[in-house]
């Protein structure tokens, strides 16, 4: 355990969010877990779903599972940060009240989010600061993607596809952070953050 301060926010005065995007099988989950395990005590956003949950799954811990007008009302009223369509079936969003909560609270918030739901966090907070998550090459994107060996190659060259439109948008964000390796990278984020202290 590494210990620079009691208080791993020292100015909770600041508290500020912070979205995490890049392209697919850049490692944005892999990193999300890591500061899951590191930082405890930075707030990581659950996402809204309408979706039924699946064996396991906990209401308020691995998703908000809302009914599909629920989510309309919420979407129409603007408390939604951002929400997608996603597989043309379920929509997915971020709901608006509990980042408001915890950044009033003076605790980092952080969100995991892909380039759409990215653009509209901007347009919802623009004080948020937006990070982006590279891989050290192209070739080494492509050679995840077909390891993880979760896709057919049809989804792999979609996927891939998309993900050469999300490199291209890097100049929108305000850091970039390259994940050549999963604890450096993490440490990037988390200083950028602002968080003093991580266990190791």
């Amino acid at each position: 355990m590494s210990r620079v301060a009691d208080d791993p926010f020292p100015d909770r005065r600041h508290a500020r969010l912070t979205v995490l995007s890049g392209p697919t099988a850049v490692g944005k989950g892999t990193i999300m877990a890591e500061m899951r395990r590191r930082a405890p005590d930075v707030w990581i956003s659950v996402s809204a779903t309408t979706r039924p949950p699946r064996a396991g799954e906990v209401d308020g811990v691995h998703y908000y599972f809302l009914t599909a007008e629920r989510f309309t009302e919420l979407a129409e009223t603007g408390r939604m940060l951002e929400w997608a369509v996603v597989h043309g079936r379920h929509r997915y969003g971020t709901l608006r009240e509990p980042v408001e909560r915890e950044l009033a609270a003076g605790r980092p918030v952080f969100l995991e989010l892909d380039l759409q739901g990215a653009r509209q966090v901007r347009e919802a907070m623009p004080d948020a600061q937006f990070v982006f998550l590279a891989p050290p090459s192209w070739e080494e994107l492509v050679r995840r993607l077909t390891h993880r060996g979760t896709e057919g190659p049809e989804e792999r060259e979609r996927r891939l596809a998309t993900a050469r439109r999300e490199l291209a948008a890097v100049d929108e964000f305000d850091h970039v952070v390259v994940n050549d390796d999963v604890a450096r990278a993490t440490d990037e984020v988390l200083a950028l953050m602002g968080v003093t202290e991580a266990v190791d």
